[in-house]
């Protein structure tokens, strides 16, 4: 099933990617709370992420990074904002330095992942927002449609495996 939409709404400052997994909403939660299997998929296929820090409870900070096809690396963070297990987490999304210190240079945004059954499995809705048109701008141009849109291609595989199998 796998990812079955994206839209980018540049008067609501938002885009929105839905995937569709063929597993519950409990099973696709782990994706996001299991730092292995978050690993496995944030970031696409080319640039993988690796995970300094995760604690997926209101007030943590997240430290990650990417590796790119030449051993360049990409630093992230995220604050987590709001937990719903297992149905929803919001998050602000930022650029960081090798430390994991926020690069203020660099946008912020806020995202939203939203959880729902449905007879398949689970709908996995992502939304992110933008303070503004500029900077969802510079971020699209810089690649973060076809990014996310790759990462989360990659999670129906991975929720689908057999239970017994190591995530």
């Amino acid at each position: 099933m796998s990812v079955v939409s994206t839209h980018q709404d540049v008067e609501a400052l938002t885009f929105s990617i839905v995937s569709e997994l063929a597993a519950p909403p409990a099973r696709v939660w782990q994706v996001w709370a299991d730092v292995r299997q978050l690993e496995r998929w944030w970031g696409p296929p080319t640039w993988p992420a690796t995970f300094v820090t995760h604690d997926l409870t209101v007030g943590s900070r997240t430290h990650y990074f990417m590796t790119g096809p030449d051993g360049e690396r990409a630093h992230g963070w995220w604050h987590i904002l709001s937990v719903e297990e297992p149905v929803a987490v919001e998050f602000e999304d930022g650029f960081a330095d090798e430390t994991g210190a926020p690069d203020e240079s660099m946008p912020t945004t806020r995202a939203r992942v939203e959880l729902t059954a449905i007879p398949q499995g689970t709908r996995m809705s992502l939304t992110t927002r933008f303070a503004d048109a500029q900077q969802m701008a510079q971020l699209v141009e810089m690649g973060m449609v076809e990014g996310i849109t790759g990462a989360m291609s990659q999670i129906d595989a991975l929720v689908t495996q057999d239970a017994h199998t190591p995530a």
